[in-house]
């Protein structure tokens, strides 16, 4: 596939963009990046122009200056409207991208069309901000490769560790490539955010994917989701974790085709 190289912000975004038609733009997770969605982007881009965003940290984007989602969602915004997205879009995203894609279209519901939901939450339990707490002090003491372990356990499924043991070694090539400090003001956002309150004012027609074993964020966080956004359908993939765009690729596919048009 040929891609087309994208900046905004004067430089402090970055994104990469395939395809033709109707515009779909990707989120990564915390704990993958862009290439977590290289299985499923020739499905995609067959009809529509994909514009697949690096979050903050990621791939040439800067970290940004404060660790508050609304920094995230003023970078999100300055690429749409640098890379001329259409205000008919579907925003893709997954886990942490997912959380902000929640927040953007919260903030900016006329610049979509449908929001697509990929084990994402609203909001996290004490038990959940207490693993991103623990994750952000390994990164502060040892670097990004101290937690390949923890974070390719909380991306895929047991049975795909199994079969796949070289994915810890895969998630640490992928870790040792995001800026420290970024995925540390991520885990701090991920531990302080909560927009659950705000749920009931959604405007997008939103549909809410979720692993079955997604040990990152469980599926009672998805369908939280699901449950106050009105309208919002939920979909669960058997047997997949936390990216299933990168896990179970063709499951992911089917459980969105209809909704965004493929």
């Amino acid at each position: 596939m040929q891609f087309e190289n994208l900046s905004a912000g004067r430089g402090t975004l970055t994104a990469v963009r395939t395809g033709a038609g109707p515009d779909i733009v990707l989120l990564h997770s915390l704990l993958s990046d862009r290439h977590a969605f290289d299985q499923v982007l020739p499905a995609l881009a067959s009809r529509h122009r994909v514009t697949l965003i690096n979050l903050p940290g990621f791939h040439g984007s800067a970290p940004t200056p404060l660790a508050l989602m609304d920094a995230y969602v003023a970078a999100i915004q300055d690429g749409f409207q640098e890379f001329g997205v259409g205000n008919d879009s579907i925003l893709i995203g997954n886990g942490f991208g997912g959380t902000i894609a929640l927040a953007f279209a919260m903030a900016h519901p006329e610049s979509l069309a449908r929001l697509v939901l990929s084990d994402a939450a609203a909001c996290f339990p004490p038990e959940g901000r207490q693993q991103f707490a623990i994750m952000q002090g390994k990164v502060a003491e040892a670097g990004l490769g101290s937690i390949a372990e923890i974070v390719a356990k909380r991306v895929f499924s047991p049975a795909y560790l199994t079969a796949h043991p070289e994915a810890i070694e895969e998630r640490k090539a992928v870790l040792l490539q995001i800026h420290p400090q970024a995925f540390q003001a991520a885990c701090k956002i991920l531990q302080e955010i909560d927009l659950q309150p705000l749920l009931h004012r959604m405007k997008v027609a939103t549909l809410v994917v979720c692993g079955e074993f997604d040990q990152a964020t469980p599926p009672t966080l998805n369908k939280v989701v699901a449950d106050k956004v009105a309208g919002a359908r939920y979909l669960q993939l058997p047997g997949c974790g936390h990216c299933p765009a990168l896990e179970q690729p063709q499951a992911f596919i089917n459980a969105i085709k209809d909704f965004v048009g493929l």
